[in-house]
């Protein structure tokens, strides 16, 4: 139960997830947004409109999946972190994810990483291929990471391995 662990049930997230036609369709954002707070930076940073605009600023985000090409604006502008892309097309075996992430050491382009699932438990391995940290993102990296697709619905965060304890 989200309210008493954190982590959403498989009921919180059929209402946020998006259609499967529109997840074949190539990248999109997916808001693990569930709680009513005062937020609103992830929809004044899309600039195709995809996050609609808030009515009251309480509301949770709604996302219109048809204008969403899965930039990753919102992203690195969420301050919540319940913000990533999914990209189900990515090739036929894999799926690409772009996350949140914002602790040190970043990972390096190539390395292989944990990959957790919203408890934060191992539940497989990634390999990054991009990290996107410029400035404008405040020090919220977006990583790109490659996972078979039977973890994509499930990764939502990576742990680097401490490179000394590798040797």
């Amino acid at each position: 139960m989200l309210k008493n662990t954190g982590i959403p049930t498989r009921d919180d997230l059929k209402q946020i997830y998006p259609s499967a036609e529109r997840l074949a369709q190539g990248p999109v954002a997916i808001i693990e947004c569930f709680q009513r707070i005062p937020c609103n930076p992830c929809a004044t940073a899309c600039r195709r409109g995809a996050i609609l605009p808030f009515e009251d600023i309480n509301n949770r985000p709604q996302l219109a999946a048809e204008r969403c090409n899965g930039c990753a604006l919102c992203v690195a502008s969420c301050p919540g972190l319940a913000i990533f892309v999914l990209d189900m097309t990515y090739d036929d075996d894999n799926a690409l994810l772009k996350i949140p992430y914002e602790f040190l050491p970043l990972p390096k382009v190539g390395a292989t990483v944990a990959a957790l699932n919203r408890a934060g438990e191992k539940i497989g391995t990634g390999t990054v291929i991009q990290v996107q940290n410029p400035p404008v993102f405040d020090r919220t990296a977006i990583i790109h990471l490659v996972v078979t697709k039977d973890l994509a619905h499930e990764v939502r965060n990576i742990m680097v391995e401490d490179e000394a304890n590798e040797a």
